[in-house]
């Protein structure tokens, strides 16, 4: 019988806390979800966490409910991570090989990319990860891999992924009061991205725009690799906290009218001069007036978007272009609308190879599960050189029971 492995994916967002546990054959390669909940998430501002107690008491409740539900008792967990404060920067690295037969090693390429980790940052700034763009043998780029190749001098261009330390910190912290175990940490884009773009888009070049409730997160592929992402304080949740002000109503309320009335259709919904009527609340709008204040919040996340895109000289030239998903891209017109503010193809992107799961507020948790797999399968972890992971179950040791 073929064996398995069964991971359990963590999403700590703003507005949820959401579990996912996954099986995978490693026979017929299929996965199996043997659980999934959510629980309401409090403590995290703008997809950081800033009250670890609070957090924790949100993922004890999920664990609960998915024991309550017949899931085994989950020890280890795949987390991501979140906030304005992750950011990337190019850098580069070089080295000599080592060998005397100038052929270049493992040791080599681990070697260079510490090199390009040897940047001068800020005592509460770490970098988390690198991702390798290309090599560059005695002055040949445009190298994948360089494995066995023979050379002199090796060089690496990268994209380093960077964060706030107390923001770790405080995951690490809330993860642990939780009684858990992280195994591996990753930034909720790259997560998204593994789950709902396919090889082909990454390859073309193609951007995900990730909407949250707190934030919401792009990361844009080029040639298969990563060329940029960012994460910016916008999220659905602005847009609810906007309707609860324009119509003077309380957030719960504002919440509700958003799901059951909000759109960025430029279809009439209504005839002209009908009025949305919330008799219990007291409250009577126009279609014309809720559109308004969701287009204008809508309009800002996407205007932070078109500017990533200026960034890395990429307006109007993905191919693939680009993908929307989370919770906040659920709006009805949403995707002609960012086609018209980004003039670029786009289409919702609900998580693929998942089976069971194509809730789009989900696809950070499926890409957690992937991004497992595919780490387990190669036998290394996957998602930071040094093993984010395990720096920092060592950091929290020392507060477990």
């Amino acid at each position: 019988m073929a064996k398995s492995i069964i991971l359990n994916a963590l999403d700590i967002g703003t507005g949820s806390i959401k579990v996912l546990v996954g099986q995978k054959d490693l026979g017929t390669q299929d996965i199996t979800i043997l659980g999934q909940t959510q629980a309401l998430s409090f403590g995290v501002r703008k997809g950081e966490i800033s009250n670890p107690q609070e957090v924790s008491q949100g993922i004890v409740a999920a664990k609960e409910h998915l024991q309550k539900s017949g899931a085994a008792k989950i020890k280890k967990v795949l987390v991501n991570i979140a906030g304005s404060h992750l950011y990337s920067l190019q850098s580069q690295g070089l080295v000599s090989v080592s060998r005397a037969d100038q052929k270049i090693s493992k040791e080599d390429i681990q070697r260079v990319l510490q090199a390009s980790r040897a940047l001068n940052l800020p005592s509460n700034k770490e970098v988390l990860n690198v991702f390798a763009k290309e090599f560059v043998v005695d002055g040949e780029g445009g190298i994948e891999d360089p494995l066995g190749l023979e050379g002199i001098r090796l060089e690496a261009k990268v994209l380093l992924v960077c964060a706030f330390s107390p923001v770790l910190e405080n995951l690490g912290s809330a993860v642990t009061e939780a009684d858990l175990e992280i195994e591996e940490v990753i930034p909720s884009p790259l997560a998204s991205a593994r789950a709902c773009l396919t090889p082909q888009q990454k390859e073309l070049g193609v951007g995900l725009v990730d909407i949250g409730a707190g934030n919401t997160g792009v990361s844009f592929f080029e040639t298969g690799k990563l060329i940029d992402f960012a994460i910016f304080p916008l999220g659905s949740a602005n847009i609810t906290n906007d309707i609860a002000i324009g119509l003077r109503t309380e957030i719960v309320t504002a919440e509700r009218i958003k799901k059951e009335f909000g759109t960025l259709s430029f279809k009439k919904r209504k005839k002209k001069g009908s009025k949305i009527e919330i008799p219990e609340k007291s409250l009577s709008f126009s279609p014309k007036f809720l559109k308004d204040i969701i287009e204008a919040r809508v309009s800002e996340i996407f205007s932070e978007v078109q500017k990533e895109l200026k960034k890395i000289s990429k307006q109007n030239l993905l191919p693939g272009g680009i993908v929307l998903t989370g919770g906040g891209s659920f709006l009805p017109g949403i995707v002609e609308f960012a086609k018209h503010k980004l003039k670029l193809p786009c289409r919702l992107g609900p998580p693929r190879n998942v089976p069971g799961i194509e809730d789009l507020a989900f696809s950070t948790c499926c890409g957690l599960l992937l991004s497992g797999f595919d780490s387990r399968e190669r036998g290394r972890e996957r998602v930071f050189e040094e093993g984010m992971g395990a720096k920092l179950r060592k950091l929290f040791k020392m507060f477990l029971p």
